[in-house]
């Protein structure tokens, strides 16, 4: 049994099954179904179809037009006249109109005339009526001049010209009525677009050809003088960008779409300035990868985001030399399903690993990580595993269970306010908590250990980053004493007394010939990770603000999750042992411009629409963060935006000694954590009584644009 295959009235198609699908293929209702059979008749017409019908009435037109355009030329020639056109002219006109009916037809059909979708007509079907005027107007010159007599020139020429337009113009008419009929109403959007390259031009022709679309493009912007004052697919090109202004109050523009592929992320930043002063709503096509591609299109527009106003270029790193390096390696990421451990594993997995290891202590991170890692990558051998890092028994099982080759140490406590108010837990999960993890690696002859730190390390003034620095010490005592070759000296830490013995035949055997690396990487605020503070102030803008900033002064290094983890990776390449990697994040960035900005794209005007409200600074956080201390230095790598910061000198042996008695405090909860770490760690200062003090800000100024 046949299925007649057909649309129905909104353009939608049965599947096989019969059931009715629309354009974005979900079934439709049964109410739907049953609407659409209730009306067979308004898409057949005695066993037509639409198109059908369209077309037969397109060759009774044909017909006329055909003979009525040569008629037409013949009454032009003789000076619009019926009366002076001759007796012969007239019988040739009409003996040969029989012949020259089927020859149009047939050629009509050879060139598919009669099953085009018109109201999609574009320069093929143009062409193809173009050349369809030819061929017939070559045979009817050769064939009515030798079949019966020659006619006057200006008959050929005329009739040609006007068979042309009759036949051209019925079929565009109906795309050019739908055209006008969307043009009709004042638009939803007035759009300026800033580029009038290649992207920009695919941009606007797509605004334009839709019908969907009722935003308008009034004008466009462009930095090459050569384009200014000229035209785009009626558009004017109204100059560059110090014209934006200008023109958005002129043209009463309220939508920008950045259409820039190419520009810097400087360029990019210095447009993006001037177009967050208009209140408009704006969007960005994000790369030359959509040019190259070809997938320029309204739907490639994001939002601007505020990463776009940092004005920095990412990190481009050699990941091949990364890769190729953790090619066939077992790897292990603690930490996994965080926001950094996640990007590892997700970047990890795409290059064959022998083995990848997720293991973190929160159960429903890893279990996400591990969904989207199997579904995209189903050959990959993955082990997802929760546990703590703090428990030496567990790390010393999957140490010795899967050997693996390389671990990265992303898990750690870091929201600094929240281990300020629990200290102890800061020093058990991230200091003796990288300590179990690093000694478990060591005795199981992992090669390289790379430790994910922080800014905050530097200089800390909260217990968080005093934490960090006190790993960061830990990897490089360890490393000292690898190459010294005193593995054994480092004492194992543990609370109780288990099958974790590294030493358990008490030979000594098990620290000959350690060879593990260990280095850290240290880098900024990351952006979009747990806790960050866009996502903190996208919510509160949601909420119609006000928008919580700590300190009018307050700064911050900003970097992206990918670029965290490039850096996280070249360490693990570039590792000799002891080095740590410092990411030059360019300039920083104050919290509160970086607000403002957010408010701005979000199409609201700072300090009217949206309060911006001063905090001041919570327990143990700084107004500014360092990438280096001052004693540390600077050594290149290959990558010129990669540093390697040369190792402070303290006494490992001394450092060492003093760990168990932090281990026991913090295990103990005891009071005094904040003097001990000190103790440790000679650059770091607790005083929490100076750390909430905010400069008087009067209150008549307080929510004003004080914009910096």
């Amino acid at each position: 049994m046949s299925t007649s295959l057909h649309t129905g009235p909104d353009g939608t198609a049965p599947d096989a099954s019969g059931t009715e699908t629309g354009g974005d293929g979900r079934a439709g209702s049964k109410r739907d179904r049953k609407k659409y059979e209730s009306r067979p008749l308004s898409r057949k017409f005695l066993g037509m179809q639409h198109w059908q019908m369209i077309s037969g009435l397109l060759v009774l037109y044909d017909i006329l037009a055909v003979n009525l355009s040569y008629f037409l030329a013949l009454w032009i020639r003789f000076d619009c006249t019926y009366s002076r056109i001759g007796r012969t002219y007239m019988n040739a006109w009409l003996s040969f109109a029989g012949f020259y009916t089927v020859v149009c037809l047939l050629v009509f059909w050879l060139l598919r005339l009669y099953k085009s979708v018109w109201r999609f007509a574009s320069f093929n079907e143009l062409s193809r009526v173009l050349l369809s005027s030819v061929i017939t107007g070559a045979f009817h010159v050769v064939g009515i001049t030798f079949m019966y007599r020659r006619m006057p020139i200006a008959y050929y020429c005329i009739g040609i010209f006007l068979q042309t337009g009759m036949v051209l113009g019925v079929r565009f008419s109906y795309r050019f009525i739908l055209l006008m009929k969307s043009k009709k109403g004042s638009p939803r959007g007035r759009v300026m677009i800033i580029g009038a390259g290649a992207a920009g031009q695919m941009i606007l022709r797509e605004i334009q050809a839709a019908r969907e679309i009722q935003d308008k493009v009034c004008c466009i912007i462009d930095d090459n003088p050569n384009k200014w004052n000229r035209f785009v697919n009626d558009v004017p090109v109204v100059g560059g960008r110090d014209h934006i202004l200008a023109a958005v109050e002129k043209y009463k523009i309220d939508k920008i779409l950045l259409a820039i592929p190419s520009a810097t992320a400087e360029q990019k930043r210095d447009i993006l300035d001037i177009c967050k002063e208009t209140e408009c709503e704006l969007k960005s096509l994000p790369g030359m990868y959509q040019l190259v591609t070809g997938k320029v299109s309204l739907s490639h527009m994001q939002n601007v985001s505020v990463e776009d106003l940092l004005g920095r270029e990412p990190i481009r790193a050699d990941m091949e030399e990364v890769f190729n390096f953790l090619n066939g390696k077992t790897v292990l990421v603690t930490g996994g399903g965080g926001s950094i451990g996640s990007e590892l594993c997700r970047q990890i997995a795409a290059h064959n690993p022998k083995c990848l290891i997720i293991f973190d202590v929160y159960e429903n991170n890893a279990y996400s990580i591990q969904l989207e890692l199997k579904e995209k990558y189903p050959a990959l051998h993955l082990e997802t595993l929760i546990g703590s890092v703090r428990d030496s028994r567990r790390m010393f099982e999957i140490m010795d269970r899967f050997r693996p080759d390389v671990v990265y140490h992303a898990a750690a406590h870091k929201h600094v306010p929240l281990m300020e108010d629990s200290p102890c837990e800061a020093i058990k999960n991230n200091a003796i908590g990288t300590y179990k993890t690093a000694y478990a690696a060591m005795v199981h002859g992992c090669q390289r250990f790379v430790l994910v730190s922080t800014d905050k390390a530097v200089n800390p003034t909260n217990i968080m980053g005093a934490s960090k620095r006190l790993c960061e010490m830990i990897i490089q005592s360890f490393d000292a004493k690898i190459k010294a070759g005193k593995a054994d000296e480092i004492p194992q830490l543990f609370t109780h007394v288990g099958i974790e013995n590294a030493d358990k035949d008490g030979t000594g055997n098990v620290f000959r010939n350690i060879k593990t690396e260990f280095v850290a990487v240290r880098f900024g605020n990351v952006l979009g990770s747990n806790g960050s503070v866009i996502p903190i102030f996208r919510k509160q803008i949601e909420k119609g603000g006000p928008v919580t900033v700590t300190h009018p002064d307050i700064i911050r290094y900003f970097m992206t999750i990918p670029e965290a983890v490039s850096l996280v990776l070249l360490a693990g390449t570039y590792a000799r042992g002891g080095e740590i990697f410092v990411l030059d994040m360019g300039s920083p960035v104050k919290i509160v411009t970086l607000a403002r900005n957010l408010i701005r794209l979000s199409g609201y005007v700072p300090d009217k629409d949206i309060k911006i409200e001063y905090s001041g600074l919570r327990p143990g956080e700084k107004l500014y963060e360092e990438k280096l201390m001052a004693e540390e230095g600077l050594r290149k790598t290959d990558n010129d935006l990669i540093h390697i910061g040369c190792p402070i000198p303290f006494d490992t042996d001394v450092f060492l000694s003093k760990l168990e008695a932090l281990m026991l405090a913090a295990y103990s909860n005891k009071a005094n954590i904040f003097e001990l770490v000190e103790d440790m760690v000679s650059t770091y200062h607790h005083s929490p009584a100076l750390e909430n003090q905010l400069p008087p800000v009067p209150k008549e100024k307080k929510h004003m644009n004080d914009d910096v």
